[in-house]
């Protein structure tokens, strides 16, 4: 399979494939970034309840596991490249027409939209450039590829802070919509993943692909992968969606959240490429697990923090260890799988993870409606880190430079 890769890298390099990935996570991420910044916003500007905000994120994340599902699964019958194109029309025109909604009810519908495109594009990019890149240099390029993920969400802040408090969050959500469309004149000159055009003629029906991924042989791995993107996404989408918010309500402006959640995004960057530099060094299963335990200390330092220092530097380490830890896992649940259930297999395990993306938010939302404190919320965060950290340590098995099937 490597041979195969490397031929693929030979007519479009590597560096060059990581820029095409890369761009379109990076305007996907800005969208999944402003809505924390443009969910504290609506806060204001439409009086919403904390039910109501926990709501906006829990859709996004029914679109996302929709999206992996679905779309996880016709990338293995029609080709990564073809649903890479599609699920990026579907976010980008979505999200831009979500800019000119007036009820919450309109807004809600287009984040569906945006979700199912965004859940659909991150595992079957992830799998591409899996498919595309040499065994030896698979899980770092990945990582890396996963990295534009933090640069996404650094220009969403950046966005937020200068232009939502003098331009409003409309103004913002058109600027993060635009750039997609030059992702996609990329993607139209992007190859498709070398091993999925070598197997693209073995028919498989979508109900096989499924009960195989459940068979005996594929079991292990697949409950494993479940458990951590169910934790991941949980732990993830309840503490960053409400990120600027929960600073808001331990007494900061709506502008004083939004610099010192930017300052906090500003640690994501190393956390991914730390993570890149060891993963072909220690492994999937060593940077996976280390980073989830760094989750859950700085999840739990987060909560409790009483003071400025305290809260920023929680707040860094908790993206530099979160982030890290996604790139491992788009790296390491690929690698679970052989190429013709690759996509079925990645799309449902992050599927069953937006479960946790709807569930986190919206358990924000309910728990600060019932005076619960941050310290608790952010301590079930720090549980559900540790269950996913354990599922890897007992249930993972290394994959470092293993060629794929």
């Amino acid at each position: 399979m490597s041979t195969v890769a490397e031929k693929q890298t030979g007519s479009i390099s590597k560096n060059k494939l990581l820029w095409v990935a890369g761009l379109g996570w990076l305007f996907d991420a800005m969208d999944v970034g402003i809505l924390a910044f443009v969910i504290a916003a609506l806060h204001e500007d439409w009086g919403l309840t904390s039910n109501q905000m926990g709501w906006i994120g829990s859709v996004n994340s029914i679109g996302m596991a929709v999206g992996a599902f679905v779309f996880g699964i016709y990338a293995d019958r029609v080709g990564r490249k073809k649903i890479f194109i599609i699920t990026l029309l579907l976010f980008s025109i979505a999200s831009g027409i979500s800019a000119f909604t007036t009820t919450l009810a309109a807004f809600m519908i287009l984040r569906f939209f945006v979700g199912m495109g965004l859940g659909g594009e991150l595992p079957v990019a992830s799998t591409l450039v899996s498919e595309s890149v040499p065994a030896k240099e698979r899980g770092r390029v990945v990582v890396l590829l996963e990295s534009f993920w933090a640069a996404g969400w650094l220009v969403a802040a950046i966005i937020s802070y200068f232009i939502i408090p003098s331009f409003g969050w409309r103004v913002a959500l058109l600027l993060t919509a635009l750039p997609a469309l030059y992702a996609l004149y990329l993607r139209l000159n992007l190859p498709d993943s070398p091993q999925f055009s070598a197997k693209k003629n073995v028919l498989r029906s979508v109900s096989t692909n499924i009960k195989d991924v459940w068979s005996k042989k594929y079991r292990r791995p697949t409950l494993m992968l479940w458990i951590v993107w169910f934790t991941v996404v949980f732990s993830y989408y309840g503490m960053f969606l409400w990120l600027p918010s929960v600073m808001v309500l331990k007494g900061f402006t709506l502008i004083q959240s939004f610099q010192y959640v930017l300052i906090m995004t500003l640690a994501q960057l190393p956390g991914y490429f730390s993570a890149a530099w060891l993963i072909e060094r220690a492994g999937r299963k060593f940077v996976l697990v280390t980073y989830l335990i760094g989750t859950a200390a700085s999840a739990l330092a987060f909560g409790n923090a009483d003071t400025i220092t305290l809260l920023v530097i929680a707040g860094a380490f908790l993206s530099f260890f979160n982030l890290g830890a996604w790139g491992a896992l788009y790296a390491y649940s690929p690698e679970q799988y052989p190429t013709v259930i690759r996509g079925t297999g990645t799309g449902m395990a992050a599927s069953f993870g937006r479960i946790g993306g709807v569930l986190g938010p919206l358990l924000v939302g309910s728990m600060l409606t019932a005076g619960i404190g941050i310290n608790v919320i952010f301590g079930i965060f720090c549980v559900s880190i540790l269950i996913g950290a354990m599922a890897v340590a007992f249930l993972g098995t290394e994959t470092k430079q293993m060629e794929l099937e």
